[in-house]
């Protein structure tokens, strides 16, 4: 799967979650999705090429990372609760989907309950 489709296929699985925003925060080739203000989704280049990245469980995050080549610890984010998606053989657009909607729940379970925004996945 090439950078570019991974992160079409993230931008539509993280634009049909509720209370997801959009914004360039950092710069216009940095985009960014938020839930009440935190982020789940990244979207850059690295030397060029499209990639995302992820909130992610620490232990599914390192098992992603044997079983997949494709995802790394997240770049320039924490190693252990981050992931990034670079393009590759073994990626799916099943998989890319399911790891935006875990992330934007990872997220969503920190924000108080007064806060949250309803979610049924």
């Amino acid at each position: 799967m090439q950078g570019h489709e991974i992160q079409r296929i993230a931008i539509e699985a993280a634009e049909r979650l509720p209370a997801a925003e959009c914004s360039y925060p950092f710069r216009p080739k940095h985009q960014v999705y938020k839930v009440c203000g935190n982020v789940f989704l990244l979207l850059t280049e690295l030397q060029g090429v499209p990639v995302i990245t992820l909130k992610c469980e620490p232990q599914q995050a390192a098992l992603h990372r044997v079983i997949c080549p494709s995802i790394t610890a997240g770049y320039h984010m924490n190693k252990r609760h981050w992931i990034t998606v670079n393009p590759g053989d073994s990626l799916s657009p099943g998989l890319i989907q399911q790891r935006v909607e875990a992330s934007y729940q990872r997220v969503v379970r920190g924000i108080p309950a007064s806060r949250r925004p309803a979610w049924v996945g």
